[in-house]
């Protein structure tokens, strides 16, 4: 067989074709992971709204999306899933919120009871500095230094450093703002969404 000549013309059809082939290769694996991806998402959601809704059997019986503006008049997007127990009584709802922190999206699920007490979160997404920022996913659990389990965000829940009652994360006001203003604007969005009887 003839060797190809070392040309500018036969360097890029080379480069061409193994650039098609592992593109092909790739989009074949997404494909094929995008199932079980999606199926895992909504395991860990299911898992997440029980968590923050205090555990115990419960259904979503609604689902609401609501849009609001920020504090800076930008559009935000919340995803409301309203909860009962098997006798049918309201739980409450749990909220998903994003709010930009450190590192990038910060996106929390926080779970309400009727009269808009916090009964638990869960981080679903952040880019926050490892040990530092990341604490935030236990930093404000119920018995830690910034518990806010059982509070209500009628009046806004802010960090000390502010003015407020919540204890920031040590070097790290600012996921601990960001993280307070998404439970804040969570509790807005789930005032704002009427309750499923």
């Amino acid at each position: 067989m003839k060797k190809l000549e070392s040309s500018f013309t036969n360097m890029v059809l080379v480069l061409t074709g193994v650039a098609v082939i592992i593109g092909g290769i790739l989009a074949l694996v997404n494909h094929i992971t995008e199932g079980p991806i999606s199926e895992q998402a909504k395991l860990a959601l299911a898992d997440g709204i029980k968590s923050v809704m205090g555990g115990g059997e419960l259904t979503v019986v609604k689902t609401d999306t609501v849009r609001q503006n920020d504090a800076k008049g930008k559009e935000m997007t919340y995803i409301i899933y309203q909860t009962q127990d098997a006798q049918k009584n309201d739980l409450g709802a749990a909220v998903e919120s994003t709010t930009g922190g450190f590192g990038g999206d910060l996106k929390v699920l926080v779970g309400f009871d009727p009269q808009g007490n916090v009964l638990g979160y869960t981080l679903l997404e952040h880019a926050e500095t490892p040990g530092l920022g990341a604490k935030a996913d236990k930093w404000f659990q119920k018995g830690e230094k910034g518990d806010i389990i059982g509070k209500n965000p009628a009046e806004p829940l802010t960090v000390s450093k502010d003015g407020g009652q919540v204890d920031a994360i040590t070097a790290s006001t600012i996921t601990s703002r960001a993280f307070l203003l998404a439970v804040n604007n969570a509790y807005k969005a789930f005032k704002a969404t009427p309750i499923e009887n």
